[in-house]
């Protein structure tokens, strides 16, 4: 509730529909820890329900009721389990939209096909999660896959979430590029990104950008456009560079960049600040082996294993198919009590 309080301030100001944009973000944070408030008096009048039809049970000596009581009972230890772990998302940036980067490493078209199944699975992802997904950007391989891409999750908590896949990721296969059948190994790297609000003052001068504009090609260096529509900026004083070229409208592909680029500069600038952001630089390792987050093993066995929480799967189809919430959830309950063990 305390938290809600600025918020409810903030939207009592004169002024407040000035800017649209600005005031919507703060609508949709004040609605999710709306819902949060709601979902734990629920649990709690849920609970008291529970435990009144215990007590009827007992008084009447009714092992009818048993079955009942059960499975109301295994229903809210599930929606408490749900909660407890939405109440673990309480970090600056958490609530906020998020953006996606994924890399191929070395090793061409094998790593590249492999950067695709990630784009894939991350999509499917948040289809399954109620997230909206854009694809801003796409650098295809010359024979397959994607050398690059990044993807904007729009709702609730996105970053919160995301955050949980910042890493490599190493998969395992019989490849099928290869006339050989050989096994081979590929890598790939995920970052996350929060999209900054709007009240977050990050400066941006247009003469500290390198703007260039080009065709956007699709896959195989394919052209997708008869137009110069695709951005690539470059933030001199940083190198940071971002580029898009998914829209079809050079001003639309540039707006994204842009907000890309904030998102980019914000992290930079948090980073310098506060420990915790560096924590989470320090996870961007190299692409390579020894230094990957996860596995996904298709042969000689079917399996994906999580390197820091050692939970596992058998059920790969499923996990290259967006059924990601079990290694998400294992990673945000194993980095909580890693930060309360660092506090003691």
């Amino acid at each position: 509730m305390k938290d809600m309080e600025p918020l409810d301030v903030e939207m009592a100001r004169s002024g407040f529909w000035d800017d649209n944009e600005s005031a919507q973000k703060i609508l949709r944070k004040r609605s999710g820890l709306q819902r949060s408030v709601e979902i734990w008096k629920n649990l709690e009048k849920e609970s008291e329900d529970l435990g009144a039809l215990m007590e009827l049970s007992a008084e009447e000596e009714d092992p009818s009721m048993d079955e009942e009581i059960q499975s109301s009972l295994a229903q809210l230890e599930e929606q408490v389990a749900r909660a407890e772990l939405q109440a673990m998302l309480s970090g600056k940036n958490d609530f906020n939209n998020a953006f996606i980067a994924i890399n191929s490493g070395a090793g061409g078209t094998e790593s590249q096909d492999w950067a695709e199944m990630l784009l894939r699975m991350y999509l499917r992802w948040g289809d399954r999660n109620g997230y909206k997904t854009e694809v801003l950007d796409t650098q295809y391989g010359e024979e397959a896959g994607v050398k690059s891409a990044t993807v904007l999750f729009t709702g609730d908590y996105a970053f919160g979430y995301l955050k949980a896949e910042i890493g490599v990721h190493r998969l395992v296969r019989i490849s099928p590029y290869d006339s050989n059948k050989r096994r081979h190994t590929s890598f790939a790297s995920v970052f996350a990104y929060p999209e900054i609000n709007e009240e977050i003052a990050v400066e941006i001068k247009e003469e500290d950008l390198k703007i260039d504009v080009y065709r956007a090609s699709g896959p195989g260096g394919q052209g997708v456009n008869t137009t110069d529509s695709a951005v690539r900026l470059t933030h001199v004083p940083t190198g940071i560079v971002v580029q898009c070229q998914n829209e079809r409208s050079q001003h639309k592909n540039r707006n994204s960049a842009i907000k890309v680029l904030k998102s980019r500069l914000h992290e930079l600038e948090e980073e310098k600040q506060g420990e915790e952001k560096k924590a989470l630089e320090k996870q961007k390792r190299k692409i390579e082996w020894g230094s990957q987050i996860r596995s996904y093993i298709l042969h000689p066995y079917r399996l994906v294993k999580d390197l820091r929480t050692n939970v596992e799967s058998g059920n790969v189809d499923a996990i290259l198919d967006g059924d990601l919430q079990l290694f998400i959830e294992a990673f945000l309950r194993f980095d909580k009590i890693g930060a309360e063990a660092g506090t003691k």
